[in-house]
């Protein structure tokens, strides 16, 4: 039950998080003068930082590297 509730969230939310992406870097994309991405680009970003952010989420959350 745990597992199937966690894909069943972050599924969603991962295709879900990379069009907002994708939308927020369409908005403050002309403002630096940089092209905008496509939605595959903002994808391969949303996963990056999720592979990043995930395991420093999960230490946080166990107390192993900040004290709570």
């Amino acid at each position: 039950m745990g597992c199937s509730l966690i894909f069943g969230a972050a599924i969603p939310g991962f295709f879900l998080s990379s069009w907002f992406a994708m939308l927020l870097w369409g908005v403050i994309a002309p403002k630096f003068s940089v092209v905008t991405i496509s939605y595959i680009d903002s994808m391969l970003i949303t996963i990056s930082l999720w592979i990043v952010v995930a395991p420093l989420a999960a230490a946080a959350g166990k107390g192993k590297w900040f004290k709570k």
